[in-house]
């Protein structure tokens, strides 16, 4: 059997494994079964992390923060020029935004902070994008017959950016 001690940024934050309630940080569970377990914990105003996790034989001391600005996210797109267009790659992490590319006149890293215009277009299936001194970028998804991936991928952006600009 094993045993975890499970602590967060927030006290209070409710504790499930396996979608049994075991308690609100912080908590200790012992007697847990040895091997692969789901665990969430959720704290009210704060998104959810939920994680497999691996129990092994003694005690384990597992730390989540629910104040830090978590951001993965990438797709596809296309930049349209006055004339053509190049395919990249927009990826997004809580230190900026980054268009990568084969045409290196056109590579960008932004900050999240300093994107002055960030907007999704759904009916055009296009993303804006241009930094406090930079220049105007538009994008659209290539393989999508609508403008879901632009959307998805704007709003988790624009939540962290509004998780920054508050301090988290």
């Amino acid at each position: 059997m094993g045993t975890l001690h499970i602590a967060s940024d927030i006290v209070g934050a409710q504790v499930f494994i396996d979608r049994n309630y075991i308690g609100v940080t912080p908590v200790t569970s012992p007697e847990i079964a040895l091997g692969a377990h789901r665990l969430n914990i959720m704290a009210q105003g704060y998104d959810s992390i939920a994680e497999t996790i691996e129990v092994e034989q003694g005690p384990r001391d597992m730390q989540f923060n629910f104040k830090e600005v978590r951001l993965d996210a990438a797709i596809d797109v296309v930049h349209k020029h006055r004339l053509g267009s190049c395919k990249g790659r927009l990826v997004a992490t809580p230190q900026g935004l980054r268009y990568e590319s084969d045409d290196k006149n056109d590579r960008f890293t932004l900050p999240l902070t300093d994107l002055e215009v960030f907007e999704v277009d759904y009916l055009a299936k296009t993303l804006k994008v241009q930094g406090v001194k930079g220049k105007k970028f538009e994008f659209s998804d290539p393989s999508a017959a609508n403008g879901d991936r632009l959307f998805v991928f704007h709003r988790d952006v624009d939540k962290a950016r509004q998780r920054l600009k508050q301090g988290s």
